[in-house]
């Protein structure tokens, strides 16, 4: 599909409304069967959708809203060969240390099917005529909950095996249409940038499509999870097998701009230019800035703008305001590139 100058993008997740909650608080209590729960998803989905449809985007995703309990949370549900080990810290304002974490119990496996993700993707593109992204967490992300018990080394193998996973659900969603993939891994400070484009190419070996790599600092409640710079991770970031990287910039009033000036030649930019960590109402204005901060740094052929990370922790109404401000201020820039009117 043709792509305008400067395309817009989502990063994954979509502010869910207020009767998906509801939906899923009667699902724990017994109030709703698969077949409501389906349903429900299904309508979420398609309001996702057109929400991002409405704003103008032009690479959309399902909003994730299959995806019930956080980001890899539900994966940890239905993975086999992984236990959950009790939270040591319930009371209190949330953390990252409330977190469940897992143990290795046996070979770390999917159920038939994988991950669901194929089956997200399907949806998608039966439900939209707009480019559409398909999305996963990378094997880093997926491994920094297990601890490795006595049937893997270390975290690192436990990473390993993730790829394997993560591969085969990637090859499957080729096999159903997708032609742009992203990853998404943590920048979480105790592994190297070379070490993060390793297990980004084991997961993507063989993969036939558009790849991108998106990088992240934590997003859960709004709330970062690690130290928000990239400084660490380049160049050795670059080996990854990626066309594309994902990259927050605005919730950090575009630092690190001259990190792409300096390795990114060569490679396009999905640059943060709108803060989802941030209530305040971003303008079109506000986002034609930002887009052209980033333009100094990388050519607008290989630049999409998008938001910095998912909308999964934003209310619906904030995410569709501040989606509304990113189309708008991408298509003022479009025109004082091109001339257009």
């Amino acid at each position: 599909m043709t792509l305008p100058l400067i395309p817009t993008a989502v990063v994954g997740s979509h502010g869910k409304p207020g009767w998906w909650f509801a939906g899923v608080q009667a699902l724990e209590r017994g109030e709703f069967g698969p077949a409501d729960l389906e349903e429900m998803l299904d309508d979420a989905a398609d309001t996702a959708i057109r929400d991002m449809e409405r704003a103008g985007i032009d690479v959309i995703t399902d909003g994730e809203v299959r995806r019930l309990d956080g980001y890899v949370d539900s994966y940890y549900a239905i993975i086999r060969g992984i236990a959950p080990i009790p939270v040591r810290r319930k009371a209190g304002p949330w953390g990252y240390d409330q977190q469940t974490r897992y143990e290795a119990v046996g070979r770390i496996e999917t159920p038939p099917g994988g991950l669901g993700i194929v089956k997200e993707f399907e949806y998608l593109r039966r439900h939209t005529t707009r480019a559409t992204k398909a999305t996963c967490a990378g094997p880093l992300t997926f491994g920094s909950r297990i601890h490795p018990g006595t049937t893997y080394k270390g975290v690192v193998d436990v990473a390993e095996r993730f790829a394997e996973v993560i591969n085969e659900e990637l090859r499957d969603l080729v096999a159903a249409g997708a032609e742009l993939l992203q990853l998404d891994e943590p920048a979480r400070g105790n592994v190297s940038g070379a070490e993060m484009a390793r297990l980004f190419n084991m997961a993507t070996a063989g993969v036939k499509a558009k790849l991108a790599f998106h990088v992240c600092f934590g997003n859960r409640f709004g709330r970062s999870r690690f130290a928000r710079t990239y400084a660490p991770y380049f160049p050795g970031l670059l080996e990854a097998r990626a066309d594309q990287f994902v990259l927050e910039f605005a919730g950090r009033e575009l630092s690190e701009l001259d990190l792409w000036k300096r390795y990114g030649g060569g490679r396009e930019l999905g640059a943060g230019v709108v803060d989802v960590k941030g209530f305040n109402q971003d303008t079109a204005e506000d986002v034609a800035r930002r887009i052209r901060r980033v333009l100094e740094v990388c050519p607008a052929e290989r630049l999409t703008a998008n938001p910095d990370c998912g909308f999964g922790w934003s209310p619906r109404a904030m995410c569709n305001q501040k989606l509304g401000a990113l189309a708008a201020g991408a298509a003022l820039v479009r025109r004082e590139l091109t001339g257009a009117r």
